[in-house]
């Protein structure tokens, strides 16, 4: 499971890895823990430290420049906070703003979370035929973006506050 956010030395986000990868990058000297989990502590025979939850680089580490963020069902349902976009109970599936059969593809800006009712409801119509307006429009995460929300699905009160505005 990546739970631990790496920042780069200059604070953006570079990645997510794994409490035991970034317990090391710490002990190796290599990253500062930012923020720590409350409760969590790694101990060891000569360790006791907070378990991270956010760590940055010593070293400013040079990234190639990302223009979007790869689009996956999951990342929709994260980004959309698994609420749907027409009702906004739980939502479980996603759903096609303009269907596939019409020409809509595979997109951030087509696609939105939504509950199986309306999306069984909506079926092969646009939310406009359905007569089934959005709740929100759908919009295309930065790739840090995506990362910080995939990052706080589950708690996002956890996160700083500098990184939480960042994510919202």
């Amino acid at each position: 499971m990546r739970d631990t956010l790496v920042l780069n030395a200059s604070f953006e986000p570079l990645s997510t890895v794994t409490l035991n990868r970034a317990v090391v990058l710490v002990l190796q000297d290599k990253a500062v823990v930012e923020q720590a989990h409350p409760e969590l502590r790694m101990r060891g025979a000569a360790v006791d430290i907070p378990a991270p939850r956010v760590i940055r680089l010593c070293r400013y580490v040079r990234v190639p420049f990302r223009r979007q963020a790869p689009w996956s069902r999951r990342g929709v349902l994260v980004r959309d906070r698994h609420r749907c976009a027409y009702c906004g109970r739980r939502a479980t599936t996603v759903d096609h703003v303009l269907p596939r059969s019409q020409g809509g593809g595979d997109t951030w800006l087509n696609t939105v979370a939504s509950c199986a009712e309306d999306n069984h409801r909506k079926a092969n119509r646009t939310p406009e035929e359905a007569g089934m307006p959005l709740l929100r429009e759908p919009f295309e995460p930065t790739p840090a973006d995506a990362m910080l929300l995939a990052l706080a699905q589950d708690d996002y009160d956890a996160l700083p506050e500098w990184l939480a505005q960042a994510a919202a």
